[in-house]
Parts: C-alpha cells; sequence; structure tokens
C-alpha cells in the first residue's frame, strides 16, 4: 500500500537579506516516517522547518499540502495539523506542567477533548504524570525537553518538526529523547521531521534522510544508505565538490 504524501516543498528559495538560506530545495514528508534533515551550521536546515510552518517569506517556489499548493501560516498550519517544537526547550516556566499542556492544546474548545489529549499524552510521557502541578521551572533540562514534545502533541498533529532536540543535553537523556521519537512515530502513526546535529542517534531511527550543504540538498537517500555512505564526511570536512 503507497503511503500518502503529505507535505512537499517544490524548488523553495529563501533569502536573508542578500544571503541565499536555500538555493532550490525539493523534499517530501510521507505519512508515518521520520525524516532527518543534516548537514553543518548554516546549511539551511533549520530555515527548511520554518518555512513549513509559515515562519519565513517563501522567495519563489512553493509548499504542496496533500498536493495542493498552499501559503503557509503558522496559526494554519496547526490546524492543519502542523506541529513545531523549536529549539531551547520553551516552555513556559512560570506555569505548571498541565497549565503548559493545556496552551498546548489551545485550538481544541473543548475541556473533555483537552482533558482526553493530556491523558493520552501523559502514555508516552509517565515521568510528566506524576508532577503535572509542578512548575516547568524548576524541572531537569531533559523533563522540560519532554514537555515541549507532549505539549507539541496537545493538537494531536499529522507532522511534528522537531529543531535540535537533543541540544544541551546528558548523553542518557539524549538517548532517551530519541527513544521518544521513535515512540511517537510508531504509537501516533506522526511524521516527523528532525533537525538535529547528532547525526548517528537521529540515522538509528529515521527512515530517510536529506544532507544539506550551502542551502542545497546534496543527497537524498534512506537513512542506510546514507550511514553507508561518505557524504556526511564530505559535507562536514568541506570537501564536496
Amino acid at each position: 500500500m503507497q503511503k500518502e504524501i503529505l507535505l512537499q516543498l517544490k524548488d523553495i528559495g529563501i533569502r536573508y537579506g542578500g544571503v541565499k538560506a536555500l538555493d532550490g530545495v525539493d523534499i517530501e514528508l510521507d505519512e508515518n516516517e521520520i525524516v532527518a534533515l543534516m548537514g553543518p551550521n548554516g546549511a539551511g536546515k533549520s530555515t527548511i522547518l520554518k518555512v513549513i510552518f509559515g515562519l519565513v517569506p517563501i522567495h519563489s517556489g512553493k509548499v504542496l499540502w496533500h498536493e495542493k499548493a498552499i501559503s503557509p501560516i503558522s496559526y494554519e498550519m496547526v490546524k492543519r495539523g502542523v506541529a513545531f517544537v523549536p529549539q531551547g526547550r520553551r516552555v513556559f516556566t512560570n506555569l505548571t506542567i498541565r497549565e503548559n499542556l493545556e496552551i498546548g492544546g489551545f485550538v481544541v474548545k473543548d475541556k473533555k477533548i483537552i482533558n482526553q489529549r493530556i491523558e493520552r499524552v501523559l502514555e508516552i510521557f509517565p515521568d510528566l504524570k506524576k508532577k503535572l502541578k509542578v512548575k516547568s521551572g524548576s524541572l531537569s533540562g531533559g523533563q522540560q525537553q519532554m514537555l515541549a514534545f507532549a505539549r507539541g502533541l496537545m493538537t494531536d498533529p499529522k507532522i511534528l518538526l522537531l529543531d535540535e532536540p537533543s541540544l544541551g543535553l546528558a548523553p542518557k537523556i539524549v538517548k532517551e529523547v530519541f527513544a521518544k521519537i521513535k515512540e511517537i512515530n510508531e504509537r501516533h502513526k506522526t511524521a516527523i521531521m528532525v533537525v538535529e546535529h547528532n547525526i548517528k542517534s537521529l540515522l538509528e531511527i529515521a527512515h530517510r534522510g536529506y544532507v544539506l550543504d550551502k542551502g542545497k540538498i546534496v543527497k537524498k537517500d534512506s537513512a542506510q544508505n546514507i550511514v553507508q555512505s561518505d557524504i556526511l564526511e564530505k559535507v562536514f570536512t568541506g570537501k564536496l565538490k
């Protein structure tokens, strides 16, 4: 059975001032898959997530949602079923875990559905369940990252965009973060696109990957084939011709 294409970027060009951040980028995300975006700093990885979520203006190309062209606007992307977890564990530190989760489900007006979503999300994050009334500012970095994931799931998204989810976390917590990403994908059938510097851990759970360099895609392939190639070494050492 062929998977449905949820999202496509076609020939996307983005400029910051006179600098090309993205140059002719083509990407697609199918249902139920984890896609890795990799490359050195400044390659354009995070910009791709911002394009999808409507956070940067598009200079050329188009975004397709279920094969229909759209103009991404953040609140409309949320309604379509896209959640974005930016880097930096941006939780509301003066609010409790429960209040953070309620804010994550802001598009849902029915209190009963909100409560059902919280219960469902906490099945994946049982450690948070024990601390629902605790202010999130008192949580560890790893727990705050888990809360950011959980809040992103409150809209019951079809697509989850993750920007550097393991940034600044201890190795043991990093392992847990990637296990949770895989669990979210398998349990909720959520398509996930991840920008991540911890490439080894990412490729262990990803289905496909795109390698970027200077705003262009230089390789797209299965995660396994990317692991077996030398493209990442060439890109990160500046030896790509």
